[in-house]
Parts: structure tokens; C-alpha cells; sequence
């Protein structure tokens, strides 16, 4: 439970689409007569990653009546806002848009998309804020998003999933981070694909289970990439957020690459100091889902392995079910960890909180 009186910074709640033809009022003519010609307004375009019947999807408590899950910023705030006591809650929608083929296409749809959720959600409730969700095949295109929408300061990160066309460390996504640090918004990556490639490196899965599991190998390489491409060494400020990543995998992680980039450290010449320091100064993780081990004092053990009680961000991950009732924070952590993780590590890893 949380503790009394502790107004909690909720790093991940999901709001979505009632359905496409929503975006119609926020298309500039040319697109809104595209989508209605190609029949493109009739479809959904939600993440099928995330199947919406699925029990992981949604608290059964959660599960609205009717409509999309997260749509209603009613059910929002009578969900997480009121019970929890949030200080503020940071609204990442997840949409088909991001990933779509024509990049003018996602492009479009991903402006309206900030244009629907600053209307509709933020601007009912000084609460909220947002990520910019931004076409993830289109570096330019995305970072001309970033620079249209880092005026409005409620939005606070941007938003990309973790496996897309190609390493989030490569090149091709710069432009990406250098608006993002030029306007003080950490990149929030959340567990998720583009599709391009399979989430296994072993080939397409046939079961949920199979691509649910394998988004924390997938996380692992989204560090890789990170450090050894050097981005943390051409944006020195940039932070990162991996959303809905888990948390206990880390130290093995940490343990890996540390022991690796020691016997191969003269290939990247730029990381100069080991993995695990850079990936502690610059990454942070939401808590929801936590992969808790049996015991408190494993949790305990977990964290100490982690080695900073900076990285963790409190989330509920609404609507997904992870918990019960307010039972939002894993047992074992420690007290300081947990005075950080609520409040303070959220106000140092997103400025415009502040």
C-alpha cells in the first residue's frame, strides 16, 4: 500500500482511442478525406500486442462496460486519480499509427492523436500530462513532432516502442534525441514492436505468452544498443524510461555486459566507463509489472544487486493487471527506495514535472 499521505508520481497509466474516426476532427482536410476514403476510419488500429480480452490487458475491476479500454478519462479518474491520490499521471497512448508503412500516414495520425489527447484528456484535468507519440519509421518526421508539441510543457516525454525497424542506438534515430534533450523530454520506451522483424530472435511465435515474454530480452537490447552505438555519449542529458520493461531482469543484465564490454572495450573506444554506470545515470525503469520473487528479502536483495535507489519510477500501468486494489508497490523494497520511487526519482527524470 502506499504510504499515508504520499502523493505518488504515476509514470505510466494508458489512455486510447474510442476509435479511429475519433482523429477526424484533428486531420487537416487532405488526411481526414484520406482515411474516410480508404475506409481506414472504420478500423481500429489498436495494438493487437495487447489483446484487449486478454486478462494481462485489463483489471477486471477496470474493465469498462462499453468502449475501448482507457478511453473514458471518467473511468481515469475514478480509477487511479481519486483513489491513489496522484500528483500527476503520465498518459502514454498506444496506437497502430506509429507503426504504419506510409510515413506521412503516421505522421498525421500521430499529431491528431496529441492534438485529441491534449483536447480531451489534459485540458480536464491539471493532473495529466502526456508523451508525444511521434511515427517511429521517420526520424525527421518525429522529431519535427517533438518540436511541434514540446511547446505545450504538459507533455513530458516521447514515446517510442522498444523493438522497431532497426537498435534504437542506431544513427537513423538521432534526430529523435536531439529534439528530445534540446527540450528536456526524457525518450519513454515501451514494451512493444513495430512488426518489422520478430520479437524472438528465434523466429515468429504462434502464442501470446511467447511475445509478452520475450519483450524483457527485448528491453536487454534496446541497453545494448543504447551504449554501445554511443548515444549516451552524443546526448549527455538524455534520459531514458523503459515502460512496462520489468525490473528484476537488470542485474543479470548488468553482470553480462559489464563482464563482456571488459574483454571487447577496444571495439567501442567511447564507452569509457562500464555499462552498468552509464545505464544507472541515464536509464530509468517503471515498476509495474514487477517479476517479484517469492520473498521480501529477495526484492531486497534484487535492489541492492541494481545498485541505486535512483531508477525506479512508480506506475500503476492502468488499465493492465498487475495488482490488486491500491497494492501497487512490490513487498521488500526499502524505505528509502520507496520515498524515491513515488515522488523525487519521477520530479529528477522529467523536468517539466517540476
Amino acid at each position: 500500500m502506499l504510504p499515508l499521505g504520499v502523493r505518488p508520481i504515476d509514470c505510466d497509466v494508458h489512455v486510447s482511442l474510442p476509435d479511429t474516426r475519433t482523429l477526424l476532427p484533428y486531420l487537416d482536410e487532405y488526411w481526414r478525406e484520406h482515411l474516410i476514403r480508404r475506409g481506414i476510419d472504420r478500423d481500429s488500429l489498436e495494438l493487437t500486442s495487447y489483446p484487449s480480452n486478454a486478462p494481462l490487458t485489463c483489471r477486471p475491476d477496470w474493465r469498462p462496460s462499453q468502449g475501448h479500454l482507457g478511453s473514458q478519462f471518467e473511468q481515469l479518474r475514478d480509477h487511479v486519480l481519486e483513489p491513489f491520490q496522484t500528483q500527476f499521471a503520465i498518459c502514454n497512448v498506444l496506437h497502430g499509427s506509429q507503426i504504419m508503412f506510409s510515413e506521412d500516414l503516421s505522421a498525421a495520425m500521430c499529431r491528431a492523436i496529441n492534438d485529441w489527447i491534449a483536447a480531451e484528456f489534459l485540458d480536464r484535468d491539471t493532473r495529466l500530462r502526456a508523451s508525444i507519440v511521434v511515427p517511429l519509421h521517420s526520424p525527421e518526421l518525429a522529431a519535427a513532432e517533438v518540436e511541434r508539441r514540446a511547446t505545450d510543457r504538459r507533455f513530458v516525454q516521447v514515446l517510442m516502442l522498444a523493438m522497431t525497424e532497426m537498435p534504437l542506438g542506431k544513427r537513423q534515430h538521432w534526430p529523435i534525441y536531439a529534439a528530445a534533450e534540446r527540450h528536456d523530454l526524457p525518450i519513454g520506451i515501451h514494451a512493444g514492436s513495430s512488426f518489422r522483424h520478430p520479437p524472438s530472435s528465434l523466429g515468429w511465435p504462434s502464442y501470446y505468452i511467447e511475445d509478452y515474454v520475450s519483450q524483457a530480452p527485448g528491453f536487454s537490447g534496446v541497453l545494448n544498443s543504447l551504449v554501445a552505438e554511443g548515444v549516451f555519449n552524443r546526448f549527455p542529458r538524455l534520459k531514458v524510461v523503459l515502460i512496462e520493461s520489468g525490473v528484476t531482469w537488470l542485474p543479470a543484465h548488468f553482470w553480462r555486459i559489464d563482464k563482456t564490454w571488459r574483454a571487447v572495450r577496444y571495439e567501442t573506444p567511447w564507452v569509457k566507463r562500464r555499462p552498468s554506470e552509464i545505464i544507472r545515470e541515464h536509464v530509468r525503469l517503471t515498476v509495474q509489472p514487477f517479476d517479484a520473487p517469492p520473498t521480501a528479502a529477495q526484492v531486497q536483495m534484487i535492489i541492492d544487486e541494481i545498485g541505486s535507489d535512483e531508477m525506479l519510477l512508480f506506475s500503476t500501468d492502468y488499465p493492465h493487471w498487475h495488482f490488486e486494489g491500491a497494492d501497487a508497490i512490490p513487498n521488500g523494497l526499502p524505505d528509502e527506495c520507496l520515498s524515491k520511487m513515488l515522488v523525487s526519482n519521477a520530479l529528477a527524470t522529467y523536468p517539466r514535472l517540476s
